[in-house]
């Protein structure tokens, strides 16, 4: 048997305003052609197949034609399991049609701990796998408010809640490997943060619970699963040294902080031994990348982009120690009519200070507006010379303000 195993497509999303929906159905395109070619039985989306709850008509359409498209492949079986970016309603609302498309969604935790256990065929109807199907597990599924908790409480309470429900889950599965003629492969997803897990800046992803115990520990999955399909990190890496426990990470970069991260999708191949995991990795549909420093860097980082001569989507960070008021003007000459779009800038000389506390016993109350620009300029160790044209500036926009101009 051969399982194909992603997630966190976040169809829909936007990149600093920008619409990708050109990278969703390049990738998807190229997925379809990788089950084609690998001849995959089982196809696992591990969560986060939308960005949003109410994705769009696009996103919804690329969705649908994906699906489609997959039913004209040798894969006999699609699993796909909500995220917490995903609304669980929204994802089910088709689940009766596509289960007769042997498409299986699982939006939500529900009473029947039994909907979430599937049992796989291969074309003969003899059993092929068992999935435990787990899909994002909401605070409320996992543990009863009570009065007089503490913020520890709640936390163990996640975990154990967590914990439970896979083992739980995993018993009504080894229930029912008993009952084949033959043991098959036990596989599980999930789509949680796991203790000791990386992730990048700007990647986008939160913590799905409050507190650290939300990170739950790789022990919480029985070894009776043969592999552990995870989703909600973005970048692919294994859980716990385990190679069969592992993330497969975001197909696309979802921010700058990704942007040298080289993408994949796990192929999962049962034989004789143990499972064997590869990694395809995912071509880049669209370039991004990062250009920091000073002014004098930044404009030899944007030439060198251009002269790719390929489209690039650009994060500036500016680290300088002269303040540039018109900073993005002066790179956007560089980069008028060639393929490098600059997204966003960033200037750390501003974001990365602050204001000085006040002296003991003082209050802003104590300094007039002017007082309070000096203080700015001092906590951003702004150069002596430049301080009298900036105080100017300064005035003269307090003045406009204060008559209405």
């Amino acid at each position: 048997m051969k399982l194909l195993h992603t997630s966190d497509w976040h169809l829909g999303r936007l990149l600093y305003g920008k619409k990708r929906y050109s990278e969703f159905a390049a990738f998807l395109t190229w997925l379809v052609e990788i089950i084609r070619t690998e001849r995959i039985d089982v196809l696992i989306v591990a969560g986060d197949v939308f960005d949003t709850t109410t994705p769009s008509n696009q996103a919804q359409e690329l969705y649908y034609s994906f699906l489609r498209a997959v039913g004209n492949t040798t894969c006999r079986h699609v699993v796909i399991t909500a995220g917490n970016h995903d609304s669980p309603s929204f994802l089910t609302a088709p689940s009766a049609l596509l289960r007769c498309l042997n498409i299986y969604v699982i939006g939500a935790a529900t009473h029947q701990l039994s909907d979430e256990l599937l049992t796989l065929t291969d074309a003969q109807g003899s059993p092929l796998c068992i999935v435990c199907a787990v899909p994002y597990l909401r605070d409320r599924d996992l543990r009863h408010a009570e009065a007089g908790e503490t913020l520890e409480d709640k936390e163990l309470k996640l975990l154990q809640g967590i914990q439970t429900h896979y083992t739980q889950l995993a018993d009504l599965a080894l229930t029912t490997q008993a009952q084949l003629a033959q043991p098959v492969p036990m596989i599980a997803t999930g789509h949680l943060f796991t203790s000791g897990a990386q992730t990048t800046e700007g990647d986008g992803v939160r913590e799905l619970y409050v507190g650290s115990l939300g990170h739950i520990p790789a022990s919480a999955f029985p070894p009776c699963f043969d592999y552990v399909a995870l989703g909600h990190l973005h970048v692919p890496q294994i859980v716990g040294g385990n190679d069969t426990r592992r993330y497969s990470g975001s197909p696309l970069a979802m921010g700058f902080g990704e942007a040298r991260q080289t993408k994949s999708v796990c192929v999962v191949e049962w034989g004789a031994d143990a499972p064997q995991v590869t990694l395809i990795p995912v071509p880049v549909f669209q370039a991004l990348a990062q250009v920091r420093g000073d002014l004098t860097q930044l404009q030899a980082g944007l030439r060198d982009l251009i002269a790719l001569r390929q489209s690039v989507w650009v994060e500036v960070i500016y680290e300088g120690e002269d303040i540039i008021g018109d900073l993005r003007e002066q790179l956007e000459v560089i980069t008028a009519e060639s393929l490098v779009e600059i997204l966003r800038i960033k200037n750390t000389r501003i974001s990365e200070q602050v204001l000085q506390p006040l002296q003991l016993g003082e209050s802003l109350d104590d300094l007039d507006t002017s007082e309070v620009f000096e203080r700015c300029l001092q906590a951003h160790q702004v150069p002596q010379p430049q301080w009298a044209d900036l105080q100017l500036m300064y005035k003269e926009v307090v003045a406009t303000l204060q008559h209405g101009e």
